[in-house]
């Protein structure tokens, strides 16, 4: 899937399932992909900073990415760290058709 159609898609989720952090200046959505191989979880939050996302494996923080740039880096470690977990295409799709 093309990094264009993967960001319109994650924009599109966001503003239709984001939540306050609280004080109403940090938003944020996830999306939970369970996996054979095991739970894979990216949130996305936006604030004053920008975006970041924060990456879960198996409830585990193991990353986080500043902007659409390195994430993509970013998931191409996880992908390589964890094979089988993170399906762009897959994740993508799904999340266009809960749109």
């Amino acid at each position: 899937m093309e990094r264009a159609d993967i960001e319109h898609i994650f924009e599109a989720y966001f503003e239709k399932y984001k939540k306050t952090e609280g004080d109403r200046t940090a938003w944020s959505a996830f999306w939970t992909e369970m996996t054979p191989n095991g739970v894979l979880e990216i949130n996305l939050t936006k604030c004053p900073r920008g975006t970041t996302f924060k990456i879960f494996v198996d409830k585990k923080k193991v990353a986080e990415a500043a902007g659409w740039d390195n994430y993509y880096s970013t998931m191409d470690s996880i992908a390589a760290k964890y094979p089988g977990l993170y399906d762009a295409d897959k994740i993508f799709n799904d999340m266009k058709f809960i749109l």
